[in-house]
């Protein structure tokens, strides 16, 4: 089975940040274009994310920056600012740079026509044209709004991986999220996808929504496996209505409780060990010839804020509103408001409007901080030679606080490397919270979430 101690994964699961694209709890500050300028011009290989915001209604768990509309005007007047942005981005950005991955976010991608998709894919294709022969080419899929049209678009241009919303078939719980998506249609969009030829397929699923219990995800993973995805990820579902004004429309009587969630947990993590999948991380799960597997058996996944990744060592540039970028020394975020961004790029301006710049103490902590959070490992020595930093000397208080873990055998520290056990890989929010500088300075803030 799997493996895990669920008494000490339910006695750890406490708060903590939810790490995604900045390593650690840091604020984002405010910065000008002119402040991040001088961190785009690099020649490391480059992943590009470009974020298409628009979704018809609201799905009430949805976390991500959304723009509701159904007028195809708002669609193509964004299409035309995601050019202008590009043409300014090019005065700075070697165009010339190998591209590693090219990721389309949302919202809701195909909201997108098929002919605006091409018209999206074209203008990316003629600033960028150095794209490496296994490039991974890849689009978020909301099965509803998704045709062999738009796939067929999709494969012209090179897409060779899809992640497709699920959440859950559950009808009850589709109803309380306000997302009515039937298995028939889902399968149909998978169908149309393998038929073209895509052979790397993702599920996205979430645990702890409304009317949810173990017997109706049970039904709902037995669906999963009909579909045969290559990958599935399976989010635990963070209810944060302050944050959030879509999660208030539902009713918190519906969710069910912790005890709850961590059966749901548990049977998920034994139902997909015993289809042939292999955990990868905290919440992937892929079949043992996919790419992800084999980088975490060699020490080689890497975390950004879209998730676990086997094409590390790139600067991230996010294209688009809200869009987040990522570079060695700095990390930095495009306007969220639709009106501000067209304003700044009107002016001639990367719509650029906050972000942090990375001190070397950064540099260091957010190496420790993403290793450990990608391979569950940390290698002392290769850190020490890479920061002629005595590892052990420097974070003598932080070992120290890692030692309740290491009582509870779910960190092993030796002279040569820090491990995380299986149980220890789900609380690694926790596990890495002692070499986070500024957590202790936000822990009183609402933007945290339970780790299970």
């Amino acid at each position: 089975m799997s493996g895990i101690d669920f008494k000490k994964l339910s006695k750890f699961s406490r708060h903590a940040p939810r790490y995604t694209s900045y390593p650690t709890a840091v604020e984002f500050k405010d910065l000008t274009p002119d402040d991040i300028i001088p961190f785009l011009k690099g020649d490391k290989p480059i992943s590009l994310y470009f974020h298409l915001p628009f979704c018809k209604s609201a799905c009430y768990f949805c976390g991500c920056n959304v723009v509701y509309t159904s007028k195809a005007d708002k669609r193509k007047k964004y299409i035309d600012y995601l050019k202008k942005e590009l043409d300014i981005l090019s005065k700075y950005l070697n165009t010339n740079r190998i591209v590693r991955q090219l990721h389309f976010g949302g919202g809701t991608p195909t909201f997108f026509t098929p002919d605006e998709l091409e018209e999206i894919y074209s203008l990316i294709y003629s600033h960028f044209k150095n794209f490496e022969n296994d490039a991974e080419i890849s689009v978020e899929i909301d099965p509803r709004f998704f045709s062999k049209e738009h796939m067929d678009v999709m494969r012209k241009y090179g897409v060779n991986r899809i992640s497709f919303g699920v959440q859950d078939f559950n009808d009850e719980t589709q109803k309380a999220v306000n997302r009515i998506q039937p298995f028939d249609l889902t399968k149909e969009a998978v169908d149309i996808a393998r038929k073209s030829g895509i052979d790397s397929i993702n599920i996205d699923l979430i645990y702890g929504l409304p009317f949810q219990t173990l017997d109706t995800f049970k039904n709902t993973l037995n669906l999963v496996k009909e579909l045969d995805p290559d990958r599935v990820a399976v989010f635990n579902y963070a209810h944060v209505p302050w944050m959030k004004k879509g999660m208030r429309k539902i009713d918190e009587t519906t969710l069910p409780s912790p005890e709850e969630k961590l059966k749901i947990f548990k049977y998920v993590i034994d139902f997909f060990e015993n289809n042939g999948y292999k955990m990868v991380g905290m919440d992937h799960f892929a079949k043992p010839d996919d790419e992800l597997f084999k980088a975490i058996e060699k020490g080689e996944l890497h975390r950004n804020f879209q998730g676990y990744t086997t094409k590390g060592g790139a600067d991230l540039i996010g294209i688009g509103l809200t869009s987040i970028s990522e570079t060695d020394d700095a990390y930095f975020q495009n306007y969220k408001d639709l009106k501000n961004y067209e304003r700044a790029i009107d002016e001639g301006k990367l719509p650029i409007f906050r972000g942090v710049i990375l001190n070397e103490e950064d540099k260091i902590r957010k190496y420790i901080i993403m290793e450990m959070m990608a391979n569950f490992s940390f290698d002392i020595k290769r850190f020490e030679n890479k920061f002629s930093i005595d590892f052990k000397e420097k974070f003598k208080n932080e070992l120290e606080e890692l030692q309740e873990f290491v009582d509870e055998n779910l960190v092993e520290i030796s002279d040569d490397k820090i491990k995380v056990n299986k149980t220890g890989s789900l609380l690694i929010r926790n596990i890495v919270l002692p070499f986070d500088e500024y957590f202790k300075k936000m822990a009183n803030q609402k933007v945290f979430s339970k780790s299970i």
